[in-house]
Parts: structure tokens; C-alpha cells; sequence
């Protein structure tokens, strides 16, 4: 899916389907049907502007559920949960207002992969002189960031989250997961994996089988980190447990680094495809409480997509969503002529510098004569990685 155009690339990306739960959502079938998404306020800390995302830890704050009020208090039986009695009220949305099949609420809970290799690797180097040469290479002798995997630090945060979710499913009755969902970078399939494999699930629940899809994917970068690997290689890594959306392909279609290409994705075009899968999952997945695992940038263009505030998440991080679709006919779909990927500059040597707001100082001099070249797009401003 080598393109420019959202337009076609939101359309290939739809030929991706989910194979997760599967009762397909028919009023958003057909020509003129689009879904309008919009996140559900006052259930979660992290909706909050008053919320400060820097340092916010999920097991600090009951993964956030607000403790309040709900209008189905009272049905049923007493003394249940917060978590029991915001899934009754959930429960309670979708019973009301899919009386016209036109609307859908769901829980998405979005996990940030734990800390790889091409995390410390920024970190080490800085974020200047790692976006113009350093994340260009698979690794430098010591570490590889090649479609990296975890550290130490990162199988750990897995593992704490494994446990965190072990108490809220037996001791807080938060409901089990419907489906879940996996980027096919193997740091976050080794995330989620280290997460849900080994819990210990209510009876009755789905089990752990998540679908690898490929747009909850990183922002496509020049970086290698952001280029998966093959199918098969996948295939060989993953446990069985990990099954493949229908059309994964055997080779990475989507990363255009590398000479001469070295074009990365536009923020519009993550956006759109961040639009296209949702769609995806909206439409065939008939399940309430889905997991994805995925990456910074990808949940921080996923919840714009969601009109969620900006919410950036540190490695290991988890964030809700209570997330209202509603299906409109009659509307013309959106098009835009933005590039889907566009040239980024690095440097072909370690570079000597950077400069504040502009980038790093490459150690080639201009064609002007004497002067080192500044690689523009490789600005000091941190990366969603290291934020």
C-alpha cells in the first residue's frame, strides 16, 4: 500500500478485516455511511483537562475510573464495584441506544508497548542527532533497534501491568477483555503477551487471542524502528496464540525509508488510517471491551481521531476510552489531496551538533562551501518515544 493519496489508502486499509469478534455492524456498510467517533467525558481522569499527563500512572489512579455516580445504581445487586457498576451503565448505553442499530459505545483500553531498545537508544544519543542518523541504522554493535524488542525495564512494565489487571479482574470486577488487539512491531506483541498470556481469566471470558493488525502501527517514520518485520519472521516470533488479520503481508508495504526513498508518514495520513482502523474494528468486532497495544504515537493520532484531549503516555502506560460511534448516511466523504509521505533529511554521519528549533548539524558541509548542512527535519523538539 505504497501511496500518497488518504483517500486510498483509508480505502485499502479497510480491506484489512478484523478477525476478532465478528458480528458485523450493517448500518455502517455502504456507500455514503461514515462513523463519527467522540470520546464519552466525565469517566475517566485522563479526560480531564486538570489532569497533568506527565508522570500519571495508571496503577496509582484505579486505571482512572472516576469514582461517581451512575443511573443504573441500584439495578441489581448492591455493594458492587466502581468498575461493576460502570460496565452495568455501559451495558446500559448500548441497550438504549441501539434501539436504531446507529450507535455504539465501547471501552477501548490502549497500552503502550514497554520500553525497547530504540528508547534507550534516543535517549543515549539525544533526540537531534537519533532522528537525523542514529534510528536510520538497525543498531550499533551493541544494541539493535531494527524492529526492536524489550529491555529489562520493558518486560518488567509488562509484567506490572499483568498484575495490575489481575487485581482490577478478581478483586474489582473490572470486566474481561472482548477482543484484543496488537501492533505488529514485536514490541508490543511482546508487550501485550507479557500482559494478558498468563492471566488468570473469570469463566465465561474470551480467550487471550489477539489479532496482529497492521495500522495500530507506529507513525511511519524513516526509522527503522517503525519498520516491521516480515510475516513469516513475525509468524516464528509470535506465540500461537497471535493470529493475523486477514491480508497481513508477508513484506512491510507501508516503510519508505532507507536511500534513496527515505520519505516518512504525514500526520494526516496517520490520522486517516488511525480513522480506517477504527472503522475497521467498529464495524466487525461486535464486542464492548476491546485492548489494543500500540505505541505513542499511534494512541496520541487515535485519540484525536476519538476527540480525546491530547494525552501522552510513558513507556508501559495504559489509557481508557469510553468511545461513542454513530453512523451518518447521507454526507459526502472527506478527501484531501495532503501527501501521504514525505522526504525527511538526515545526515550520512554521526552529526556535529544540533541547533534549537532547527535540527542537527550534519558533519558533510553545503554546496555553498564550508558551511555543515542542517538536516531540517530532524528538530530538537522530543519525540512522542521519549515523551
Amino acid at each position: 500500500m505504497k501511496t500518497n493519496t488518504l483517500a486510498a489508502a483509508a480505502a485499502a486499509a479497510l480491506g484489512l478485516a478484523a478477525s476478532g469478534a465478528t458480528a458485523r455492524w450493517h448500518e455502517a456498510d455502504g456507500d455514503g455511511a461514515t462513523i463519527r467517533y467522540s470520546t464519552v467525558t466525565g469517566y475517566f481522569l485522563q479526560d480531564e483537562p486538570t489532569t497533568n499527563p506527565s508522570g500519571f500512572d495508571y496503577a496509582a489512579w484505579n486505571f482512572g475510573l472516576l469514582n461517581r455516580t451512575y443511573p443504573t445504581d441500584g439495578w441489581g445487586q448492591s455493594h458492587q464495584t466502581q468498575w461493576q457498576r460502570f460496565a452495568r451503565w455501559v451495558n446500559y448505553l448500548n441497550g438504549h441506544c441501539r434501539n436504531d442499530g446507529r450507535t455504539r459505545y465501547k471501552v477501548l483500553v490502549m497500552g503502550r508497548h514497554g520500553q525497547g531498545w530504540h528508547n534507550v537508544a534516543e535517549s543515549y544519543y539525544g533526540t537531534p542527532a537519533w532522528n537525523c542518523y542514529w534510528a536510520e541504522l538497525d543498531g550499533n554493535g551493541t544494541a539493535t533497534w531494527a524492529d526492536p524488542l524489550l529491555t529489562a525495564q520493558g518486560a518488567a512494565e509488562a509484567s506490572r501491568a499483568n498484575a495490575y489487571f489481575a487485581s482490577r479482574l478478581h478483586d474489582h470486577g473490572m470486566p474481561a477483555f472482548d477482543s484484543y488487539y496488537s501492533s505488529p512491531l514485536k514490541r508490543c506483541i511482546q508487550t501485550a503477551d507479557g500482559t494478558f498470556s498468563s492471566l488468570r481469566l473469570p469463566p465465561g471470558s474470551a480467550p487471550f487471542r489477539p489479532t496482529i493488525k497492521e495500522l495500530f502501527r507506529e507513525g511511519i517514520s524513516i526509522h527503522t524502528c517503525d519498520r516491521r518485520s516480515t510475516r513469516g519472521a513475525i509468524r516464528a516470533f509470535a506465540p500461537a496464540s497471535f493470529r493475523f488479520e486477514e491480508g497481513f503481508t508477508e513484506e512491510d508495504e507501508l516503510w519508505q525509508g532507507g536511500a534513496p526513498r527515505s520519505r516518512g508518514e504525514t500526520e494526516a495520513h496517520q490520522r486517516a488510517r488511525s480513522k480506517a482502523v477504527l472503522d475497521d474494528v467498529f464495524t466487525h468486532d461486535d464486542g464492548t471491551w476491546l485492548s489494543v497495544t500500540s505505541h505513542s504515537g499511534e494512541i496520541a493520532s487515535l485519540l484525536a481521531v476519538l476527540g480525546h484531549r491530547a494525552f501522552s503516555l510513558g513507556t508501559g502506560q495504559i489509557i481508557p476510552v469510553l468511545v461513542r460511534a454513530e453512523v451518518a448516511r447521507g454526507g459526502q466523504t472527506p478527501t484531501t489531496t495532503a501527501p501521504g509521505f514525505t522526504f525527511e533529511a538526515t545526515c550520512t554521519a554521526p552529526p556535529v551538533t544540533s541547533i534549537a528549533g532547527q535540527g542537527c548539524v550534519c558533519s558533510t558541509t553545503s554546496s555553498s562551501g564550508g558551511i555543515p548542512a542542517v538536516a531540517a527535519s530532524a528538530t530538537s523538539t522530543p519525540s512522542p518515544r521519549q515523551m
